[in-house]
């Protein structure tokens, strides 16, 4: 890699705009707010240093180029020559010019001085020309100049290489993300994302902090794309986008990661085909009856709600709070969709069908052969077919109840 640094006057600069590329996918994408761009033009017009900022040549005759550092103050300069923006209202004079919400060349009459204008044209802008790189130093480069910076996680881990980072930044543009409430601010989507391979690559609730997908990234970095995890995440969120495709504001970050959990579970051990509009009409429903309970005081409102509010604002993304989630949930749409059958019809009921059954029936045994109907401790209990196993009653909530263990026993053949 050789490296060349030059004083670019900013009209030059401003001149070849088309030909630099300030959003490589390495890069992060525009962040900074009208205070921060102001701040800078005024540093430059008062004559100033600025940081360096640092290009990639990327082809030759004509030049071309990407911006490795300096994106966001390259943003500014142009946004200010193109007299999308003005110097703020509390800008102060220089050599007793009125600087005060004036424009670089605006149509009304609050315009740069000819004078000061020109000064600003030739500003020399220090840029470091990076030639004969590689994909990997360009990006390593990336990221020791932006260690100093207030880069998040995910726009850090969107600068990595590898087959991991390359697959969620495809996963991270599915028609899905676009029918959620939230935006892609600074890779939104491609954290999720991630978060959602790394259940998926875990199997189930695991803690999905910055940390845990840092690692992710780094340990998968020949990540096969067309595998069997692979094709499950697009299988899931292809489902997810038929049962929610169009806008859905109730698609909150938090609850968009529970709801991959819960159908992802559905896929591997229940018959999912067709499940697309009741899984919708069951989150729409649960959101709302949410919603109305968070209106209520605490010793009025749902426990569970409560307990599920409290994981959904505090440790989002750890296994405790991801399993907990995802296990309710699994419950509230077992109970709303009891008629769901197993694959292979299973004999025996699955954790959150025993859930399902013991809410159900709150507890209590509904066979009374051998007591009459006493309530039974969680961990002191049988999930019993209601027709028979053996007589072609299936393993589903609906035909599930609570027995104690001696009625149960009682009963013979189920």
């Amino acid at each position: 890699m050789e490296l060349n640094k030059k004083a670019w006057p900013l009209t030059t600069v401003f001149g070849i705009k088309d030909r630099i590329d300030t959003n490589p996918d390495y890069q992060r994408p525009p962040v900074w707010s009208l205070p921060q761009k102001q701040l800078l033009i005024d540093t430059i017009l008062r004559g100033y240093d600025i940081p360096k900022i640092y290009w990639r040549k990327v082809e030759k005759n004509p030049d071309k180029y990407e911006v490795v550092d300096g994106q966001q103050r390259l943003r500014a300069i142009w946004e200010f020559m193109e007299s999308k923006f003005s110097l703020g209202k509390n800008a102060e004079s220089i050599n007793g010019v009125d600087l005060k919400n004036v424009t670089y060349n605006g149509n009304n009459n609050k315009i740069l001085p000819d004078d000061i204008r020109l000064s600003f044209d030739i500003y020399p802008l220090d840029v470091i020309v990076m030639t004969d790189t590689d994909e990997e130093e360009v990006r390593e480069m990336f990221l020791r100049l932006q260690n100093g910076t207030t880069l998040k996680a995910q726009e850090k881990r969107n600068a990595m290489t590898g087959n991991m980072r390359d697959f969620v930044k495809q996963i991270a543009s599915h028609k899905l993300f676009e029918n959620c409430k939230f935006d892609n601010s600074r890779y939104t989507y491609d954290l999720i994302t991630a978060q959602m391979i790394k259940v998926e690559l875990e199997g189930g609730p695991c803690n999905v902090k910055n940390a845990d997908l840092n690692k992710m990234y780094e340990r998968n970095k020949d990540f096969d794309s067309n595998g069997n995890k692979a094709k499950k995440v697009n299988k899931v969120l292809s489902f997810l986008l038929r049962s929610f495709p169009v806008k859905t504001p109730e698609l909150e970050r938090y609850s968009t990661l529970s709801l991959y959990l819960v159908v992802s579970c559905l896929m591997e051990k229940y018959v999912y085909n067709g499940l697309e509009e009741s899984i919708k009409n069951w989150f729409i429903k649960f959101e709302s009856y949410r919603r109305e309970q968070k209106k209520l005081d605490v010793d009025n409102c749902d426990p569970e709600i409560l307990s599920y509010h409290d994981r959904t604002s505090h440790s989002t993304d750890s296994e405790d709070s991801l399993r907990w989630r995802n296990e309710y949930l699994l419950r509230k749409y077992l109970e709303y969709n009891p008629k769901i059958e197993l694959k292979d019809n299973n004999r025996m009921f699955t954790h959150e069908q025993r859930l399902a059954i013991y809410r159900k029936n709150r507890g209590i045994c509904q066979l009374k052969i051998k007591c009459n109907g006493k309530k039974c401790e969680w961990d002191n209990w049988e999930a019993d077919h209601i027709i028979p196993w053996s007589k072609g009653g299936k393993t589903i909530v609906k035909n599930g109840q609570v027995s104690c263990p001696e009625c149960n026993s009682s009963k013979g053949g189920s």
